[in-house]
């Protein structure tokens, strides 16, 4: 057998990544930083570190990793075997289909407690001001002449809810599944940075020290009772919602029932940890450096920041509102949380808050509209869904 040491040498990846005209190495760039904000920087780690590693691993040069037939070709054993990528036999199954955010949604219910929620209700009214971002960011990208159903799908990036952004997009514009749930998931991950910077602005130093009444307990009748009662209403009244608050309720029964804590175990823990394992793959995945690199794809992200930057101020507006309703008894920034990026959001809240009294503890309050968010934004790609859809 003869050896080419020519074809050898031609083959190894550096050769590749020349052809690209070094493009791979932006991408590598990019996928090493989210790895480091998960590692050093603990932003969402187990999002930003799969994708991260999504990001390089799909730019691997020679070796097509999202490499599909095309749409009408037949899914038979031998193309799933020789004509697909490991990467998209995933993305095809759990992505395209909307199963893995669902199973998400799912898990999450089962780890959240509503209980802040059902103790003060009027906080729902942050979480629903906190969606302003996604219809407000809605008129701006028509105006910037994208499609209606793409400008939908960008729109949603402002509920920082990653599950339910690729799940309108997989549904509206599947074409932009990479750019929106990469800037959906980071701008989750990076509330931390730049929520700080709106509270302090619209949020005045007297009522970010505001320190809120303690919640009343929540009976048991009254955990189990919500998700029943939001599940039935949901299907009476917004059908197409309810794939995502299904699962959100579902989940959050299994909990609070307290009767099947092997389901509830496995919701919080094994099913939603391999889930995530493979969402952050995947997501990362579809971002080649063709799909990446170019005027769209950074348009979309940077109306995402405005989506998200939008929401938050919204919550925070609508805030201050409350606090001068209620005569100084509620700190607006709990307003912040209304976004659904939890529990981050709420976590912010609470340390932007103990920035100007150490002793105020905003975190259960922040709760409240933090999972309201949750339910706002699936109500909200929902409405898009049944509008567009």
């Amino acid at each position: 057998m003869e050896i080419n040491l020519s074809d050898f040498i031609n083959s190894l990846g550096i050769f590749g990544i020349a052809d690209s005209m070094g493009k791979p190495f932006i991408m590598y760039a990019l996928g090493l930083l989210l790895i480091f904000l998960g590692i050093y920087k603990k932003w969402e780690p187990l999002l930003l570190i799969p994708i991260g590693v999504g990001v390089i691993l799909t730019n691997t040069p020679f070796i097509n990793l999202m490499a599909h037939p095309a749409d009408d070709v037949a899914l038979t054993p031998y193309v799933l075997r020789e004509q697909m990528g490991l990467l998209y036999l995933i993305y095809l199954y759990g992505i395209k289909t909307g199963l893995f955010p669902l199973l998400i949604f799912l898990g999450i219910g089962a780890m959240t407690d509503f209980g802040p929620l059902i103790a003060n209700p009027k906080t729902i009214f942050l979480g629903a001001a906190a969606q302003f971002g996604i219809f407000g960011t809605l008129i701006g990208a028509i105006a910037l002449n994208f499609p209606m159903k793409e400008a939908a799908s960008i729109a949603i990036i402002g509920g920082a809810d990653g599950p339910t952004a690729i799940f309108l997009t997989s549904k509206l514009a599947p074409h932009l599944l990479g750019p929106i749930a990469i800037a959906a998931y980071s701008y989750m991950a990076l509330v931390p940075m730049i929520q700080p910077p709106i509270m302090r602005l619209l949020v005045s130093k007297k009522n970010r020290a505001i320190k809120m009444d303690q919640l009343r307990v929540v009976s048991r009748k009254e955990k189990i009772l919500f998700p029943i009662v939001i599940m039935m209403a949901t299907i009476l009244l917004i059908p197409t919602t309810v794939p995502l608050i299904g699962m959100l309720m579902f989940g959050n029964l299994l909990k609070e029932s307290g009767v099947v804590d092997r389901l509830s175990k496995t919701a919080q823990n094994e099913l939603i940890n391999i889930i995530t394992i493979f969402l952050g793959l995947t997501v990362g995945a579809t971002m080649t450096y063709d799909a990446f690199l170019n005027v769209k794809t950074i348009m979309i992200i940077v109306l995402g920041l405005i989506a998200f930057s939008i929401g938050t101020a919204s919550g925070l507006m609508f805030g201050n509102i409350m606090c001068w309703i209620s005569g100084g008894k509620v700190n607006p920034l709990i307003g912040s949380a209304g976004v659904s990026a939890v529990p981050m959001a709420a976590r912010v809240s609470q340390k932007v808050g103990q920035e100007t009294d150490p002793f105020n503890n905003l975190l259960m309050h922040a709760m409240g509209p933090n999972v309201a968010g949750v339910i706002g934004s699936a109500i909200a790609a929902g409405v898009l869904l049944s509008l567009l859809g």
